[in-house]
C-alpha cells in the first residue's frame, strides 16, 4: 500500500499528517498529488467525503516557497462560508511545522476587518467568490500575484448564484497560472468553464458520478404526509444506534417547524441550521454537532456540500431532494473516512418522481421498508400538502351508443388506458428516462 512518503510529501507535511493520525492516502489523493505537482491544469471528479481538500492542499504546500510579499499566491474558491472555515482549518493543520500565512474571507461579516487582514499579507487565501470580488474591486486585494487557482465544489458554486463573480474573477486573474478544479458532478456550465479557461487539463475520476457510496447502507420509507414523517422520525431518533444524525429538509420554514416539533422530546440534543441563522449561530451549531454536544442537527442543503462533519452515523432525508445529485451530496455526510454509514429517505406520493430520478442517477434501487405498525399514520395535512385545485362539479351523461352513427366505435384493447401500477412505472422510468439535473441560477449572490 502506498504511503504519503512514497508520494514524496515534504517532511513538515508528513509530521503534520502523523500528528493528525493520517497514514495512508485516499484514492483521490493518490491520483491528484502527482497530477498537481506536474504543473498541469487538473480536473478532479470524486464523491464527497473522499479527501479532496487534502488532495489539493498537500501538493500546493509542497511547492510553496517562503516569501514575504503581501499579496497571496494561491487562491482557493469555495461556495459557502462554512467551507471557507473548514479549508482554512485543514490548511493550518497541515502547516504546523511551516511558516505559511493562511486566512479566509466570506460575506455576511464586516468587510473592513477582512481588508485589514489582507493588507497584512497572505500566502494562501480561501474565499467565496462574492466577497473576493468585492475585495478585488476595492483595490486592497490584487490578484496579479496568483500562481495557482483552486475552484472547489464548483457545481454548487454556480447553482447558488456565483456565476457572474466567478467569471469576472477568472477574467482578471493572471493568464499564466495553474488551474485546479474539484467537483462531484460535471454539468454543462462546469464543462464550459473548463473549455474556456483550462489548458489541456488532466482529468481524474475516482468513481462515476452518481455511483452510490459502497460503505453507505440505504433504505427508504413511503410516508403519506408531513405529520406521519414526524412520527416516524421521532421513533427512529429514539433508538440507541442513531448516535449522530443529520436530518435534511427542503427549506428554512420546514427546518424551523420540524425543530419545534422535536425540541421537547430531544431537549439539549437537537439544533437547527439554515441560511437565515446568524453567522455565529451557524458556526456554533456545526461545532456543537461536531463535538457531540448535540446528537441531532436539522439542516437545509447549506451543509450538504463539502462540510467535513465526523462520525455521522445516519443521514435522514426528511424531504426528498428536488435534484438527484443533491441526494448524493447529502448522504456523503455519513460513511466518511472509510467507515460504514447509513442513509434513510422519506418520500410521499408527490415525492416519488424525485426518488425515481435519484435511482436513475445512481443506477441503484433503494430498498423500501414498511412503516412500523406502532407508528401513527396521521390524517392531518399541512397547508402546503392540501390540494388547492378548485374542483368543478361536472354532470356526466351516459352515452347511448345505439343512437350514434357508423363513425363511432369502441377503442381497441391496445388503446384502452390501464393502470399498471407503481412498480411498472418505476421500471419503465428507470429504463428510459435520464435523470433531471439542476439548471444553475443566474442571479448574483454574495
Amino acid at each position: 500500500m502506498k504511503t504519503f512518503e512514497t508520494l514524496k510529501i515534504n517532511k513538515p507535511q508528513l509530521k503534520a499528517l502523523n500528528d493528525l493520525g493520517i497514514e495512508n492516502p485516499t484514492p483521490i489523493q493518490l491520483k491528484a498529488l502527482p497530477a498537481i505537482l506536474s504543473g498541469n491544469d487538473v480536473v478532479g471528479l470524486a464523491q464527497t467525503g473522499t479527501g479532496k481538500t487534502f488532495a489539493y492542499l498537500l501538493p500546493l504546500l509542497k511547492q510553496l516557497q517562503f516569501s514575504d510579499q503581501i499579496q497571496p499566491r494561491i487562491l482557493i474558491l469555495v461556495p459557502t462560508r462554512e467551507l471557507v472555515v473548514q479549508v482554512v482549518e485543514a490548511a493550518k493543520s497541515l502547516t504546523t511545522y511551516q511558516t505559511v500565512r493562511i486566512d479566509g474571507v466570506f460575506g455576511g461579516v464586516n468587510i473592513n476587518n477582512q481588508r485589514q487582514m489582507v493588507s497584512e499579507g497572505l500566502d494562501i487565501l480561501v474565499a467565496t467568490p462574492g466577497r473576493l470580488f468585492d475585495l478585488a474591486v476595492s483595490g486592497v486585494l490584487r490578484l496579479s500575484s496568483i500562481q495557482k487557482l483552486v475552484i472547489d465544489e464548483v457545481d454548487e458554486m454556480l447553482f447558488i448564484g456565483f456565476r457572474p463573480q466567478l467569471m469576472n474573477i477568472l477574467d482578471i486573474l493572471p493568464k499564466k497560472r495553474q488551474n485546479i478544479l474539484f467537483s462531484a458532478t460535471l454539468p454543462e456550465d462546469v464543462e464550459n468553464i473548463i473549455k474556456g479557461f483550462f489548458k489541456s487539463p488532466k482529468k481524474i475520476e475516482i468513481v462515476p458520478v452518481g455511483t452510490p457510496l459502497e460503505k453507505i447502507d440505504q433504505k427508504g420509507f413511503s410516508v403519506p404526509n408531513y405529520n406521519t414523517k414526524v412520527n416516524l422520525l421521532n421513533s427512529l431518533l429514539s433508538k440507541s444506534e442513531y448516535e449522530k444524525v443529520l436530518v435534511f429538509v427542503k427549506n428554512k420554514k420546514i427546518a424551523d417547524r420540524l425543530f419545534d416539533n422535536l425540541k421537547e422530546t430531544f431537549i439539549d440534543e437537537i439544533n437547527v441550521i439554515h441560511s437565515n441563522k446568524s453567522q455565529n449561530f451557524r458556526f456554533n451549531s456545526i461545532e456543537e454537532f461536531q463535538n457531540g454536544s448535540d446528537r441531532i442537527l436539522i439542516a437545509t442543503d447549506i451543509v450538504s456540500r463539502g462540510m467535513d462533519i465526523k462520525e455521522v452515523s445516519h443521514v435522514i432525508n426528511f424531504d426528498t431532494p428536488k435534484f438527484a445529485e443533491q441526494y448524493i451530496h447529502r448522504i456523503g455526510r455519513t460513511g466518511r473516512a472509510r467507515k460504514k454509514g447509513n442513509a434513510i429517505i422519506f418520500f410521499t406520493p408527490k415525492e416519488e418522481e424525485m426518488l425515481l430520478e435519484i435511482e436513475i442517477l445512481m443506477q441503484f434501487e433503494i430498498p423500501i421498508s414498511s412503516i412500523p405498525k406502532d407508528i401513527e399514520i396521521s390524517n392531518i395535512l399541512m397547508p402546503e400538502e392540501k390540494d388547492k385545485t378548485i374542483e368543478k362539479e361536472i354532470t356526466h351523461k351516459k352515452i347511448n351508443t345505439s343512437t350514434l352513427g357508423a363513425a363511432f366505435h369502441e377503442k381497441s384493447d391496445k388503446n384502452k388506458k390501464v393502470n399498471l401500477g407503481g412498480s411498472y412505472k418505476r421500471e419503465i422510468k428507470k429504463k428510459y428516462k435520464k435523470p433531471k439535473t439542476r439548471a444553475p441560477k443566474n442571479k448574483s449572490k454574495k
